[in-house]
């Protein structure tokens, strides 16, 4: 392997479930009832799931999601501002947890 991200691995993922195919297929039903349509569309969830492959940084399913989002109607616009989304959250996540720095340094400092 020359580097860690391989395109070619996405359309490996089923070897996943080469020694445990019952958890493999686990795994497999419950992510095809939870990308479905269901009160969210197929592509409303393929847009969140864009967004948050941006935040866990996951360059396979950066691949995958936006393949999906652009396969189930989005366009380059609302694809951009889901990941602006993300980044956001991200950002204000990031944020907020300098209060668990404050109040550590307030007890530290008593």
């Amino acid at each position: 392997m020359s580097h860690y991200y391989e395109e070619d691995d996405l359309e490996r993922f089923a070897e996943i479930g080469k020694y445990r195919p019952d958890l493999y297929d686990s795994f497999m039903n419950y992510y095809q009832g939870v990308m479905s349509a269901g009160s969210l569309t197929v592509r409303e969830k393929a847009l969140i799931a864009l967004a948050v492959a941006h935040a866990v940084q996951c360059p396979y399913c950066i691949d995958a999601y936006t393949r999906g989002s652009l396969e189930a109607g989005s366009n380059l616009e609302e694809m951009t501002e889901a990941i602006h989304v993300a980044a956001a959250i991200r950002g204000g996540a990031t944020l907020v947890h300098g209060i668990q720095f404050r109040n550590a340094a307030a007890k530290i400092s008593m």
